[in-house]
């Protein structure tokens, strides 16, 4: 019965955090979340509960696939179409992972994603603040 509380508490907040957030921390939400999912999934394969595997691996994917979908491959360049190709990547070794429940192809999706999600995590206050005018500004009307 806690548990139930608990759970409902913390649906709650990540509801208010993600009200509250702009598209940076989105993104890096979007990037810890996928990230949670696939070590959820390898505990699964790892304890043969091949049914919540396939949940927590569907839920990775769809993150995956949203931050994907985002890129801007027109103002992202070279970095948007490599990110884009990456992301393209870590989707069909996820299917593999779910089809051979194979734990070291999850390692291998972690140490793809963990090194983007650090490196977002560490862009500077500035660099966020300057993108994020130079987005609204993109779409204000003249």
């Amino acid at each position: 019965m806690a548990l139930k509380g608990i759970n409902a508490y913390k649906k709650g907040t990540l509801k208010q955090d993600v009200a509250n957030a702009d598209p940076h921390r989105l993104t890096l939400m979007l990037m810890q979340g996928a990230l949670d999912k696939m070590a959820f999934a390898k505990g699964c394969i790892e304890r043969k509960d091949y049914e919540n595997k396939a949940g927590h691996i569907t839920k990775a994917t769809a993150i995956i696939v949203n931050l994907r979908d985002t890129l801007d491959l027109n103002i992202g360049g070279d970095v948007a179409s490599n990110l884009f190709e990456l992301y393209d990547y870590m989707v069909q070794r996820l299917v593999d992972a779910n089809v051979k429940n194979d734990p070291s192809i999850m390692d291998e999706v972690i140490k793809l994603l963990s090194p983007i999600r650090d490196a977002w995590f560490s862009i500077p206050e500035s660099a966020k603040l300057e993108a994020y005018e130079m987005k609204k500004a993109q779409f204000q009307v003249v």
